[in-house]
């Protein structure tokens, strides 16, 4: 089964005109394994999940999951102008930025930029004098990866089955297979062959701290990479769950709701890079700016570990 949970990747490309820096913020939204893009003749960004662009000018994107409410752009104040992030994500997060062009002496070409964001903060990146002689180029690129490097993954018991109990239904991939689960996101990702509009439950307490609801179709070709339907949950212990492929405006939460173990959250659907209707579960943790997924086990009859396992049959108590 076929599918693509979660991955961005973002560049921006300025320049400093007046002293001051101007920064536009195209960004590129990917949904997860391995994907490419390049520039086709008339400039334009093509997505593919193989390097089909011309030699030398593919661009491997490297997984940085949702990222929505990040924000890197240019704030004057006083003598400076300024490369500014602000994280307005409910949970920590880790940014990096790299230079990838400049004309800026004080901002060297191939220089590196990491910081951790506590939720709503807001700082200054980088900070460069606000002088004539700096006018120029300013090309660069920036990923995040949510949650705290510090976190590890400490579930207090087994993870719910997150489908309705007393139904059964098999599990279409798990660790270690790995026909689509090739990324650090899905290595330990659980695909379940739910039919189209199954109930989906929380398998684990937390806070709703990203989603989409609204796309509504589903197929394995690149242009769906950034349409299928999510929710992601923070954890107590800073791990995130991933809930992904939902139904078309199924989504039951909001962001900032805190939801219980066993709670109805949305349907399954077929939604983004998919094949077929499946439910996409995943836990994830940072693991110091890079998003990687880590082994779970479901709870069986009388909350005994479950290990799930490609083929076989999960049932839910």
């Amino acid at each position: 089964m076929t599918d693509w949970p979660g991955r961005r990747v973002r560049s921006s490309a300025g320049t400093l005109v007046a002293a001051a820096l101007a920064l536009a913020l195209p960004g590129a939204t990917l949904l997860a394994q391995s994907a490419y893009k390049y520039r086709d003749a008339n400039g334009e960004w093509v997505f593919t999940d193989g390097v089909n662009g011309p030699a030398g000018n593919a661009l491997h994107l490297t997984h940085d999951p949702q990222g929505l409410h990040v924000s890197v752009g240019r704030e004057d104040t006083g003598a400076t102008s300024q490369l500014v992030v602000a994280n307005g994500c409910l949970c920590i997060v880790t940014l990096h930025l790299s230079i990838e062009e400049s004309a800026i002496a004080e901002i060297p070409r191939g220089a590196a930029y990491d910081a951790t964001l506590k939720p709503g903060e807001k700082r200054a990146l980088l900070s460069v004098p606000r002088r004539a002689g700096n006018i120029g180029r300013l090309r660069y690129a920036w990923s995040t990866a949510l949650g705290s490097p510090s976190a590890v993954h400490n579930p207090a018991r087994p993870y719910h089955v997150p489908f309705p109990v007393g139904t059964t239904f098999t599990v279409a991939q798990a660790y270690p297979a790995h026909v689509t689960h090739v990324s650090p996101d899905s290595r330990y990702a659980v695909d379940i062959a739910l039919p189209d509009g199954t109930p989906v439950y929380a398998a684990r307490e937390g806070t709703v701290i990203n989603l989409r609801h609204d796309s509504f179709s589903g197929a394995a070709v690149p242009v769906m990479l950034d349409q299928a339907n999510l929710i992601e949950v923070l954890h107590d212990d800073g791990t995130i769950a991933v809930y992904a492929h939902l139904r078309w405006d199924s989504i039951r939460v909001r962001i900032g709701q805190h939801v219980t173990r066993g709670e109805y959250i949305a349907d399954s659907g077929n939604t983004g890079f998919s094949s077929g209707p499946h439910l996409h579960f995943a836990v994830w943790r940072n693991a110091g700016g890079t998003q990687v997924s880590v082994p779970i086990v479901f709870a069986g009859q009388g909350d005994v570990p479950v290990t799930p396992a490609t083929g076989a049959p999960l049932t839910a108590y």
